[in-house]
């Protein structure tokens, strides 16, 4: 067969299989489709079916045919980072600054400094950290990703429960906003390259002026026009960060995160990131699990990623309920945001694939991030829905400070 005709066949498997099952099995309760897709990817890759049946993937997932879903993955990703950083809010976190400063603070501090603590530990045996990384580097990294809220999934798992529109929705998207901000901040200086600071430097200030002048040129065009010019813009900024030193995913974030919501219409935006989800974004879950390795031990693999879900979970429960007494939070309302907030599907998983292409963290510690983020999420939903009804939220309920 052509390689045209195999990257087909692998094309019908990765749309196909996740979907049936989510469909058959009635999963959406507990692993929305995209938790799906992610499993999908790991069972798929080399690490279960591919060692079951070596002779499948050596055939299917051929390097060429490789090359041509990393290809498809890389701009799925870098779009749907763009469209997380289109969703940010800034404006909206300044005016409620005091509130969205000590829940996003206590949100991120208390998982980081957790998840660091556990990596320290796990990071004194070998084989969990990259060639190119340091031990401060790797322990700073899984304690971040341990502190991630994917901001798109939230938005998602919103919707599905009805309340996005309502006063607390947005609360929630306020916290998870900073916490983004600071997410991709933390990351550029885990990546900062001394040996690369001149460009890394110059990278800002480029940036600083071009999105000045873009911001001019798209608040002036039409709808349709801006559309076009971002994804160039997008491309461009990717490209640039790259070569840099930081990552085109950094410049994906940044160059979503400076152009305003607002000159987009929400139904169009909202059908963009469904767009992706629906059609390439299953790619880039392929190829996340074809990166899946279980080289140390399986057993290691999995008490690893148990131990960095225990620090995520209790770290950013504890974190929220802390903010939730200090601000004087009606009784639920800290537990509801501290699961919602537990999210951590794609944007951690976007974070740790950085880590493993920079050769900070090891396949295995990559492994074990990535089951931990599929955890979390399918924590979600099932810990959130009976707290909502005993709230009075979802179906168009708000409740809380506005």
């Amino acid at each position: 067969m052509s390689t045209s005709e195999i990257f087909l066949i692998a094309l019908t498997i990765i749309l196909a299989v996740p979907y049936a099952v989510w469909r058959l099995l009635r999963t959406d309760h507990y692993a929305p489709l995209v938790v799906v897709q992610i499993v999908g990817g790991i069972i798929l890759g080399p690490g279960v079916l591919g060692a079951v049946f070596p002779a499948y993937y050596s055939f299917v997932f051929n390097p060429q045919v490789i090359g041509a879903l990393n290809g498809v993955a890389w701009w799925a990703v870098m779009m749907f980072v763009f469209a997380a950083g289109l969703e940010l809010d800034l404006g909206d976190a300044l005016g409620n600054w005091r509130e969205t400063a000590i829940t996003a603070g206590c949100a991120l501090i208390f998982p980081l400094l957790l998840g660091a603590a556990a990596a320290a530990v796990l990071l004194q045996q070998p084989g969990w950290i990259g060639p190119k990384g340091t031990y401060s580097q790797a322990v700073l990294g899984i304690g971040m990703a341990c502190a991630v809220t994917a901001l798109p999934i939230l938005v998602l798992l919103m919707e599905k429960m009805e309340f996005f529109r309502t006063s607390f929705g947005q609360r929630l998207l306020r916290y998870a906003s900073l916490d983004d901000v600071l997410i991709w901040g933390v990351l550029a200086l885990i990546l900062l390259d001394w040996e690369r600071v001149g460009r890394q430097g110059l990278f800002l200030v480029m940036f600083a002026l071009a999105a000045w002048a873009v911001r001019q040129l798209v608040a002036r065009i039409s709808e349709n026009d801006r559309w076009y010019v971002s994804l160039v813009w997008l491309s461009a900024c990717g490209f640039a960060a790259d070569w840099s030193g930081l990552h085109f995913m950094v410049g994906a974030f940044l160059a979503g995160a400076v152009l305003d919501a607002k000159w987009y219409s929400r139904e169009r935006l909202d059908g963009f990131r469904e767009f992706l989800l629906l059609a390439v974004m299953p790619v880039f879950f392929l190829s996340t699990g074809l990166r899946t390795n279980w080289g140390v031990g399986g057993a290691a693999v999995f008490g690893a990623a148990a131990l960095f879900l225990a620090a995520a979970v209790i770290g950013k429960l504890a974190g929220v309920h802390l903010a939730g007494h200090i601000l004087g939070w009606s009784k639920g309302e800290a537990a509801v945001i501290g699961w919602m907030l537990q999210t951590k599907a794609l944007i951690m998983i976007i974070f740790v694939n950085v880590l493993l292409d920079k050769q900070i963290i090891t396949a295995e510690t990559f492994t074990a991030m990535l089951l931990m983020a599929v955890a979390s999420t399918m924590l979600t939903v099932p810990n959130v829905r009976p707290r909502l009804a005993r709230l009075g939220l979802g179906a168009g309920q708000g409740a809380g400070q506005g």
